[in-house]
């Protein structure tokens, strides 16, 4: 069975595509799957190797499946160690976003700064707030290596930039610093940041310069925004290693991060939306506020300054089983699947493992604990529907609690895994959860927003999404199945009627499953090859 055994799952990394506007005073970014067949076919096309091969690791398959793993395992311990309106405007570069496989972060943009401008392939970081590039280097990331294939990074020289100032401690902007070093005999204003990898460091001292963004829907108009950021002299661990070779740009809630730089100057609203697509790609929006009919939960704001975005649960639905567990959780889009930390973790599994008929089985391959078999012909899976109830009552839907399991030869599903991870300490929706959603990190009226939403058209569904199994309505006369919820289930809690579960006829739903063949549109190939540059490969996340 091993053998056989197929993951199919996204990590969504950001792939160099050319930008798309939207109206509503946003920045859009594209973002497509790293080992997806349209960011193959175009870094063929390039001419540059691509890291993912069908032959030697299909979509799905268990080596696949691993880098994501270990990509999880790497955040989650260094989440564990944390944790005790105006015009529309685009970066001049195009908005190029890549993907680097082999870095520990999963989101990159290209971006443009200085006069002369220089490009620099910067990560982007949720759980961080300062934008920082490699600059007059002690220590910094080579600049060329064997990780990077062809690409020769540039490093940014305050003497070479004719806009360049340096922030002096004295200066407003050096008083944002969370921690400042200034002394008595300082006068540029000193950062340090710590990340949470082991020794894993940057520090200099702030600079401002311009940032080049496109404004207007054409993006004709290119305006020069001052921006302060680190001038990064020395980085330590992971920085040298490869993690983030370029640059990092923070987006967490704090006074220096980007989003807020370009709220406070009146540019966009201090907002974003991440849009995940069921097509191996998605979209990024700054200054989006989402609509007034999504549903939304307040942020939670913390005395230890947490820069991650963090959520109170008071219930769950799976099915017909509730459960008035109360929990804070992490949204994070930057987790390939949902972690859960262990009481409910087996709540969530054992009522969701009741509810569905199909042969457990076990590989050791697979870091999921629940594990279904289909029976030959299987053309429907009947799976619980899972919402979570969050504080001040909106429902939460995880659109596609399972993973598919497909077969090596065929490349047709013959499994399904639940798609969470266990935890000791720590939960995390996970970007699994969040597929099929406009998800909005208002940072303004410090809430988070959501609401079922097609990608590429801009509108809001009420449609039933497809998950990875492209599952199809009901056939007519179908009776869902019951549910009671279950004695054994080792919990203190117990199920509520304050989080009701789904009508009857929402509460276990059939989905026929569908061809995996990858779709490709000329539009969609002729766009990519507008990138400047994408970069391919060979991992290097954490080690477990």
């Amino acid at each position: 069975m091993a053998s056989l055994i197929y993951l199919s799952f996204l990590v969504l990394i950001f792939t160099a595509t050319t930008f798309a506007l939207v109206s509503g005073d946003t920045i859009s970014l594209d973002f497509h799957h790293r080992f997806s067949y349209k960011v193959r076919q175009w870094a063929e096309s390039q001419g540059i190797p691509a890291t993912w091969h069908p032959s030697e690791a299909p979509e799905g398959s268990v080596e696949y499946y691993k880098e994501l793993v270990r990509h999880d395992r790497a955040l989650l311990t260094q989440h564990r160690q944390l944790i005790t309106s105006t015009d529309v405007y685009n970066f001049a570069m195009g908005n190029e976003t890549l993907s680097l496989p082999s870095l520990a972060y999963l989101y990159y943009a290209a971006v443009s700064v200085g006069t002369p401008n220089q490009t620099f392939l910067v990560a982007m970081d949720t759980g961080s707030d300062l934008f920082w590039l490699p600059c007059n280097c002690v220590e910094c990331a080579p600049l060329k290596s064997p990780l990077y294939g062809d690409l020769e990074f540039s490093t940014y020289s305050t003497n070479a930039s004719s806009t360049s100032k340096t922030i002096s401690c004295g200066s407003s902007q050096c008083s944002l610093l969370a921690k400042q070093d200034c002394t008595g005999t300082s006068t540029d204003c000193p950062y340090t940041i710590n990340y949470l990898g082991a020794n894993t460091s940057s520090s200099g001292f702030l600079v401002e310069d311009v940032l080049y963004l496109e404004k207007g829907d054409t993006g004709v108009d290119t305006v020069e925004i001052p921006v302060v950021f680190g001038c990064g002299e020395v980085q330590s661990g992971s920085l040298l290693e490869g993690s983030a070779p370029n640059g990092l740009m923070g987006l967490a809630i704090d006074n220096l991060s980007v989003p807020t730089v370009l709220a406070n100057k009146g540019m966009i609203s201090d907002s974003f939306s991440l849009c995940f697509g069921d097509d191996d790609s998605g979209r990024l929006n700054f200054g989006d506020i989402g609509s007034s009919d999504q549903s939304e939960t307040p942020l939670v704001v913390d005395n230890n300054n947490s820069p991650y975005y963090i959520i109170n649960l008071e219930g769950m639905a799976i099915g017909n089983t509730t459960f008035d567990t109360s929990f804070a959780a992490m949204v994070d889009s930057g987790a390939s699947f949902t972690i859960l930390e262990d009481q409910i973790y087996k709540e969530f599994t054992t009522a969701f493992a009741e509810q569905v008929t199909e042969t457990q089985f076990s590989d050791p391959n697979l870091p999921f604990e629940y594990c279904y078999q289909l029976s030959a012909g299987q053309t429907e899976i009947i799976r619980p529907v899972v919402y979570f109830t969050t504080k001040g009552g909106s429902q939460f839907p995880a659109l596609h609690p399972i993973v598919p399991i497909l077969s090596k030869t065929t490349q047709e599903q013959i499994g399904y895994c639940i798609g969470v991870l266990q935890s000791t300490n720590i939960n995390i929706i996970g970007q699994n959860f969040l597929r099929d959603l406009r998800v909005v990190f208002n940072r303004e009226k410090m809430v988070l927003g959501w609401e079922q939403f097609d990608c590429y058209s801009g509108k809001s569904s009420s449609t039933p999404p497809t998950d990875n199994t492209h599952f199809a309505p009901s056939p007519a006369g179908h009776t869902p199945a019951t549910h009671t919820p279950a004695t054994q289930v080792p919990s203190t809690q117990t199920p509520v009627a304050q989080a009701p579960a789904p009508p009857q006829s929402e509460a276990n739903q059939p989905h026929r499953l569908k061809s995996w063949a990858p779709e490709l549109s000329p539009s969609t190939m002729s766009n990519t090859a507008l990138c400047l540059f994408l970069l391919f490969f060979v991992n290097f996340f954490y080690s477990d």
